[in-house]
Formats: structure tokens, sequence, C-alpha cells
């Protein structure tokens, strides 16, 4: 059986056609598992946060048995929490200004901790409390976690956004509405080392 060339044209149409179909179709798949795995890697970094502030009312309280009379730390460090849990972000819109401000609620609340630990150096008692022990521990690992889901977030965000930004995809991230997720950054003056004196 011989072919017309209507139909050979026609299903070299339908062929190329079906070609760019299931290009757009891989093109714009990648683009959304990529887009869900930031969501992911977003939501991970908000539950280790979420974790850290479960653990300061049990701090506190710990410490506050021991220097009640430290008052002013131990309100600075409720305050933070406080302040920190309240600052929340949408992950589909997570602008580097959204980031930036999410960012440094943590940091107040990491810096009202570090006060908080100076004050605990004052009491020797408090700082071989078994309870105490365990609480600033699981903070410590709680800490590196944060560092490491920060990191795993930046890095999905990095390959979505390479994603969306190479050619042609970046055709496909156009006409589909993908755009590029911030990052998570160093803080002004993280480089500068800490001054201690003593």
């Amino acid at each position: 059986m011989k072919l017309s060339k209507g139909t050979i044209t026609a299903l070299i149409i339908v062929g190329i056609v079906l070609m760019i179909f299931l290009w757009i179709k891989g093109g714009y798949n990648t683009m959304v598992r990529l887009e869900e795995q930031v969501t992911t890697s977003w939501s991970q970094v908000e539950n280790v946060y979420q974790r850290r502030a479960d653990l300061i009312p049990n701090l506190v309280n710990t410490v506050k048995g021991y220097a009640a009379h430290e008052r002013e730390a131990l309100e600075a460090v409720v305050n933070a929490r406080a302040k920190a849990t309240q600052t929340t972000i949408d992950p589909q819109n997570l602008s580097a200004d959204q980031i930036s401000k999410f960012q440094q609620a943590q940091g107040g609340l990491s810096q009202a901790l570090g006060r908080l630990m100076v004050v605990v150096e004052r009491y020797p008692d408090l700082k071989a409390n078994q309870s105490f022990l365990e609480l600033q521990s699981q903070l410590e690992g709680t800490e590196n976690r944060i560092t490491v889901e920060r990191q795993k977030f930046n890095e999905s965000a990095k390959f979505y956004n390479t994603t969306i930004r190479q050619f042609p995809k970046n055709i496909l991230a156009g006409m589909f509405g993908f755009e590029r997720k911030a990052y998570f950054e160093a803080q002004e003056g993280a480089q500068n080392a800490p001054v201690v004196e003593f």
C-alpha cells in the first residue's frame, strides 16, 4: 500500500506536533517537580526553625528556676520567639525580601538566645542541671539542622533557578509563569569575626 503525498505530509505534521507537545509537557513537568522540591525544602527549613521555637519555652522555664532575677534576658527570648513564630512566608512567594524578613526575625531570636547563654554562665548550678544540659544539647543539634536545611533549600532553589533560566526552558518558564526563587544569604556583618573581650 502506497501512501499519498497528502497522507505523508499529514503524518509528518502530526509527528512534529506530537514531538513539540511531548517536549513542552516534559519541560513543564520538570519545572513543576523542581518548584515542588523548593517548596518542600522551604517547609523543612520552617520545620527546624519551629523545632527550635518549641524548645525555647522549656529552656526559659529551666533558666527561670535558677535565674529568676534575670528577667530582662528571659523576656527578650520570649519576645524574640513570639516575633519569629509570627513571621511566616507563603512558599509560593519566596522573594528575597520575604526571606530577608524571615531571616531577621530568626536572627533576633538567635541573638536573644546568645544573650541568655551568657547569663547562664553566671549560674554554675544551672549549667550542671541535667534538664538544662539536655535542652542545650537539643538546641545545638537544632541549630546544626537549621544550617543543613538552609543549605538544602539553597541547593534546590539553585537547581530550579538554573533550569528555568536555561534555553529553551526559559521560554516555557516565561509562558507558564515560573519565576526565580530567592536564596538564604548571609546577614550583613556575618563575614566579620565577633569581638570577644574578657
